[in-house]
């Protein structure tokens, strides 16, 4: 079999309903030379059932169960799914999160083809809650010279809607383990040896209802950040402002509980659309 251009690694567990809506959103787009590879951290819900019968309706998808083990996050399932992938472009989606742009992949594909020079391009976002409803949309910085300007302030790319290559991400040694920002912490690293650049088209409906890790540890996960752009200080432009702007947030994190969770939204959507 001819390898796929694209391969789509996409980390589950225990969301079975919601990783259904993620799937059926790969088979819509309209860029057909792709693979998806489906790692589950051993769901105990109808997730392996789910992706036995989708591996069984089309040859393109792949599932893989593999154990918990000791190590931090997310970054040991999507390391495993790119070691397995047999495509030159490896492109991300979470179980939550779902695409709705049906040429996202042609448009980045194309891109890529193209733009020798850059190592990674993403998009832009449409959040919404629990419910599915629209909370608000926004798209990232798109330049390289504007990315790397914000870089430090705030994640560059929203996850679920970047592709980059396969050869840079192996070059720079796949993702790290972190506890937290373990995405920020690999477009910093791709950064240094290739150009970024985010499409001005909104590519991925993004789930934030709660349930996600930078809100339940936000406190533990703002002293990681200020450690992870001190790493990266002489790398990158305005270290000293991205430094003071992600103290505030630190110190916001030790807000009460419910003043948090009331302003999740606001304070998500101001910083993003900042910087």
């Amino acid at each position: 079999m001819i390898d796929p251009t694209v391969s789509i690694v996409l980390p589950t567990c225990n969301r079975a309903q919601m990783l259904d809506r993620a799937v059926k959103s790969v088979l819509n787009q309209s860029f057909k030379d792709w693979e998806l590879i489906v790692v589950d951290d051993v769901s105990v819900d109808s997730t392996e059932e789910l992706m036995r019968n989708y591996e069984k309706m089309d040859s393109r998808i792949h599932y893989y169960r593999i154990p918990v083990d000791d190590r931090p996050g997310i970054s040991k399932y999507l390391n495993f799914g790119i070691n397995v992938s047999k495509g030159k472009y490896i492109a991300r989606l979470d179980d939550d999160d779902y695409w709705i742009f049906e040429d996202k992949l042609k448009y980045q594909v194309e891109f890529l083809d193209t733009k020798k020079d850059y190592v990674i391009c993403g998009g832009g976002i449409i959040l919404v809650n629990s419910k599915g409803e629209a909370v608000f949309k926004f798209l990232r910085k798109e330049s390289d010279e504007e990315i790397r300007a914000n870089i430090l302030f705030a994640c560059p790319f929203t996850h679920p809607t970047v592709m980059f290559r396969k050869e840079s991400a192996v070059k720079i040694g796949l993702y790290k383990d972190c506890h937290f920002a373990e995405d920020w912490d690999f477009f910093l690293r791709i950064g240094l040896i290739g150009k970024l650049y985010n499409f001005q088209e909104y590519f991925t409906c993004y789930m934030s209802a709660g349930q996600n890790k930078s809100f339940i540890y936000q406190r533990a996960q703002s002293k990681a950040i200020i450690k992870l752009i001190r790493e990266y200080k002489d790398c990158y432009p305005n270290y000293r402002k991205a430094r003071f702007v992600n103290t505030l947030q630190y110190i916001y994190s030790f807000a009460p509980f419910f003043l948090r969770k009331r302003l999740q939204t606001f304070m998500y959507f101001a910083k993003r659309r900042i910087f």
